[in-house]
């Protein structure tokens, strides 16, 4: 089974989309037909901006939805997929490829998602780092363990990769007690706040108010969220899941170890990178078909 899955918030880089816009027509009216939804001129930043411009949320996250949704619109022969996962941002992604959303729709939720994330984050100093081959229980006890600050786990991205997301604060306490209990190493990521935390909370209410007010469709096919790494279509529990998600972990190695168990043996990756492929063959070893991707 033919399993379909978008990268998030990090897979982006200067240039990003620039060969599908020039080699391609209807990339190129996809891209300007973003242009105009958004009202400002995101391809300029994707093809030739700084680094800094690209990395701020409310354009990183829109920048990697639309190299994702139009590498996948514009693939030759890609039969429809028989599952779709994204990480964290690229769970709407996902959404446009199972016909839950429309394209306009989805990159208008994601503007919407960005902008409220970003004013989360400047409310909130904050950030994230990802502590590798380390037990991912004790991971937890320390997060929980530092009851002054906020600590969370955020992404459970392999089983030897998780993140954890707090206050700067909090981070550095965590980090101090990850290292008294043996963890080696830790990395600080270069992110704006503190993703899928409670410290967004205020992001989460404004983005259930748009995801309210916009049309969904019957999937074609199931989608298996972060939040609960188990496939549905129902549309309540997809919108239900969508608004928790950024105040809720990213359970991305247990959502590929349910897929796989559920019959998906070929993952395809759309979207800028390699990075959720990577992740997979670690999560998922076993699987001995090609892993393909698009970009």
């Amino acid at each position: 089974m033919r399993a379909y899955v978008f990268p998030g918030q990090g897979a982006q880089f200067i240039g990003m989309g620039k060969e599908l816009y020039d080699n391609n027509l209807q990339a190129r009216k996809l891209f300007e037909k973003a242009n105009k939804v958004l009202e400002f001129r995101i391809t300029d930043i994707m093809f030739g901006g700084t680094e800094e411009e690209l990395k701020r949320t409310n354009v990183t996250q829109p920048a990697v939805f639309l190299h994702s949704v139009i590498a996948f619109l514009t693939a030759e022969d890609v039969p429809a997929p028989d599952m779709v996962a994204g990480h964290s941002l690229g769970e709407f992604s996902a959404l446009v490829a199972n016909h839950a959303l429309a394209f306009e729709d989805g990159l208008r939720l994601v503007a919407k998602r960005a902008h409220a994330m970003q004013k989360a984050c400047e409310e909130h100093p904050s950030t994230m780092a990802a502590v590798l081959k380390f037990d991912i229980a004790k991971i937890e006890e320390v997060c929980a363990a530092v009851t002054d600050d906020v600590v969370v786990t955020a992404n459970y991205n392999s089983p030897q990769q998780v993140v954890i997301s707090g206050t700067l604060e909090g981070i550095e306490r965590a980090k101090v007690l990850l290292r008294e209990a043996g963890a080696r190493r830790i990395l600080d990521l270069n992110v704006g706040g503190a993703f899928h935390s409670p410290l967004m909370l205020t992001a989460q209410q404004e983005l259930a108010a748009a995801i309210e007010a916009t049309d969904f469709h019957t999937p074609i096919c199931p989608i298996y969220q972060n939040i609960s790494a188990k496939g549905t279509t129902d549309l309540a529990v997809i919108k239900q899941n969508l608004k928790d998600q950024l105040t809720h972990p990213v359970r991305w190695t247990q959502s590929v170890q349910n897929m796989v168990a559920d019959g998906a043996d070929q993952f395809t990756e759309f979207g800028p990178g390699e990075v959720l492929t990577g992740l997979i063959k670690r999560i998922a070893p076993q699987i001995d078909k090609p892993y393909l991707s698009f970009s």
